[in-house]
């Protein structure tokens, strides 16, 4: 089989797992840095450049793309949708996923329990906003925040309301804000659970450092392996679904009222494998291996 990873080069630790799992398992290999490439739109001969060739002949795409690359590399990805190559994660997925407003919105529609969240452009009402999730303190969002950034902390409905006032200030056809509510029984810990084709692979938690409520590893926070409820992996499998994900990290919190997903990552990291000792990089060849011959399915989100 021949495959083709868009990633952002030889160097990451994910692509390299990829590249070495690939190739023992007998397939050629091709790593394309989606950011070099470019789309040629043309009814007649439509495709994908890459270092002044058109990149044809892959039997699946295996998508590892940056959040801050999001609409160029789903652009490309789509561009070899369009050809009819079979991608592992779907454009329309990928897209998905980083919205954060979105996929929250799809995840209830799913039945996928998630922290109280307000989405707003009203700075009149805020007051009713904070009331909303139960009060200070309060989590304040980026909806385009990664690794733990673009995240605030207010603890108190003073600081909340100036952090809001400020960000909408600065935001007025910006990105979108979301007020959530603040998980006490769980400050600095989370599980990062790693799903493949509808299968929980592996799952880890991630503790902060200090004071630090974000547990992101790109934080400073450390991770051990965990192994996860019956209602837990359940949950991770349900959120990686609702995204239309086959290859997921589903971070999720521990709460006084049962397991809430926070985020749904489209490329999640491979250093889960370094923390729990499970292999990752092969159930996701597998399934390209097992799926790759039947072809694209039809995204059925909806939304």
């Amino acid at each position: 089989m021949k495959i083709c990873i868009l990633s952002n080069g030889n160097a990451n630790y994910s692509t390299k797992r990829l590249v070495e799992v690939a190739k023992n398992r007998g397939h050629q290999v091709r790593v394309v840095k989606y950011k070099n490439c470019y789309a040629l739109i043309d009814e007649n001969n439509p495709g994908v450049m890459y270092k002044g060739e058109t990149l044809t002949g892959y039997d699946a795409v295996i998508p590892r793309i940056a959040n801050s690359m999001t609409r160029y590399g789903s652009a490309i990805v789509r561009q070899m949708e369009n050809q009819g190559v079979y991608t592992v994660s779907g454009s329309l997925a990928i897209t998905r996923a980083r919205d954060k407003l979105r996929s929250l919105q799809l995840l209830v529609k799913a039945g996928v329990p998630i922290p109280k969240t307000v989405f707003s452009r009203n700075t009149t009402d805020i007051d009713d906003l904070i009331e909303a999730v139960g009060g200070t303190p309060v989590i304040i969002k980026l909806a385009s925040g990664t690794h733990g950034n673009g995240v605030v902390l207010a603890e108190t409905k003073k600081a909340a309301k100036s952090v809001l006032q400020a960000l909408y200030l600065h935001n007025e056809e910006g990105t979108n804000i979301l007020v959530q509510e603040f998980i006490k029984e769980s400050v600095g810990v989370d599980i990062r659970a790693f799903v493949v084709g509808g299968h929980m692979i592996a799952s880890y938690q991630r503790t902060s450092l200090d004071d630090e409520f974000r547990s992101n590893l790109h934080k400073g926070g450390e991770g051990k392996s965990i192994k996860l409820t019956d209602e837990e992996r359940k949950i991770a499998i349900r959120a990686a679904k609702a995204m239309g994900l086959n290859v997921a990290g589903v971070d999720i919190m521990r709460s006084d009222r049962g397991p809430l997903v926070l985020e749904v990552n489209a490329s999640p990291g491979f250093g889960i494998e370094k923390i729990t000792g499970r292999d990752v990089a092969t159930p996701i060849i597998e399934y390209v291996e097992n799926n790759a011959k039947r072809g694209q399915k039809k995204d059925k989100i909806g939304a």
